[in-house]
């Protein structure tokens, strides 16, 4: 098994902690370990054959420092020029493992991602691997426990085969209210996590025949040396990455593909896509209120509030539903059910040219 971990993203909606330099899964979110070595070392009792992280030229020095503490295991660090979404990023991994092995199987996980139970985690993988033997694409679907709205959904046969999975009919992009409750109801829609079971020469062969472009590009690079990251490689990715365009793998390839299937997944699993998100991962005190590195918080009739304090003393009076992110240059003071409109203050703060806020 070779697992390829994603690490390249942005992390906008965790601002002001998130920064480009140092984006969501290179941070300590709960305390202690970042999310990033926290999905490395979930998949290690696995005894991976090797481990690929995919990250960018602006992250890759901090993501090869996280990983230090693991170099006695095989662990390479790919350094995208620029971000293309993921469907490159997964086709330059599965390029890198099929010149080895063509059926090697190939686990693609996020690297920002939490998850409570890791023993049912790599359980689910495994099943999702025999799956995976004959030719399918695997997919890990969620099964909802609300009707969430800010989800892709994957729609499933109403007949589960054998092996405990179900193929899949079609995709559903995030939905509004009224049908996310419908998906709910049915029963047979799952949430799109995002993580990938295949073997290597499985989805290079999708990718030709829905991305020839970009499998064009990727059997034209000069993959000769040893080591499964040869030396010289990534100029001639730069060089490709400027002739491609961006485009997700489900859009690219999982939409398109006939053999795909979904293997339900039930381990406590969030994708933390927002501040207002680890309120779900992170138990609240009494009055509902989540705090991280707030020093000795002084809350006065408030409650539901998330507060990361920075290592300052932070005291809130009367407030409700708020998130207070507190950093050493900038503070974030936003109502929680508008948590995922952060992305909006980064996105001013480019417009402006305030760069050393970014």
């Amino acid at each position: 098994m070779y697992v390829v971990i994603l690490a390249g993203g942005a992390g906008t909606r965790f601002w002001p902690l998130s920064r480009r330099r140092q984006p969501k899964q290179l941070m300590s979110v709960f305390g202690g370990k970042s999310m990033l070595q926290r999905t490395v070392e979930r998949i290690l009792p696995l005894q991976p054959r090797r481990i690929l992280v995919v990250t960018n030229v602006l992250q890759a020095v901090e993501t090869a420092r996280q990983l230090e503490y693991l170099q006695d295991r095989p662990i390479d660090v790919i350094a995208e020029p620029e971000g293309r979404n993921t469907a490159p990023a997964i086709g330059l991994a599965a390029a890198l493992i099929a010149r080895h092995d063509p059926a090697a199987m190939m686990v693609v996980l996020p690297a920002d991602h939490y998850i409570r139970d890791e023993e049912e985690f790599r359980t689910v993988l495994l099943r999702a691997q025999a799956a995976a033997r004959q030719g399918a694409l695997m997919m890990l679907g969620i099964r909802p426990d609300r009707p969430e709205t800010g989800y892709g959904y994957i729609e499933a046969g109403k007949n589960m085969r054998a092996d405990g999975t179900y193929p899949v009919t079609r995709f559903a992009e995030k939905p509004p209210l009224a049908k996310a409750l419908e998906f709910l109801a049915a029963g047979n829609f799952f949430w799109n996590s995002g993580m990938f079971v295949w073997q290597a020469g499985s989805i290079l062969a999708e990718m030709e025949k829905h991305m020839p472009e970009l499998h064009t590009g990727l059997m034209q690079l000069d993959y000769s040396g040893e080591a499964l990251v040869p030396a010289g490689l990534l100029p001639q990715v730069a060089a490709l990455y400027r002739g491609i365009k961006s485009q997700s793998i489900d859009y690219g390839v999982m939409e398109k593909a006939k053999n795909v299937g979904v293997i339900p997944g039930e381990f406590g699993w969030s994708d933390v896509g927002s501040w207002r998100a680890i309120s779900e991962v992170i138990a609240p005190d009494e009055a509902g209120n989540v705090l991280i590195e707030a020093g000795n918080p002084v809350l006065i009739d408030s409650r539901g509030c998330l507060v990361h304090g920075g290592g300052k003393l932070v005291a809130l009076i009367g407030a409700e539903d708020l998130i207070v992110i507190n950093t050493g240059d900038a503070l974030l003071v936003c109502a929680k059910e508008r948590s995922q409109e952060v992305k909006q203050v980064v996105e001013e703060l480019e417009r402006r040219g305030l760069a050393e806020y970014l």
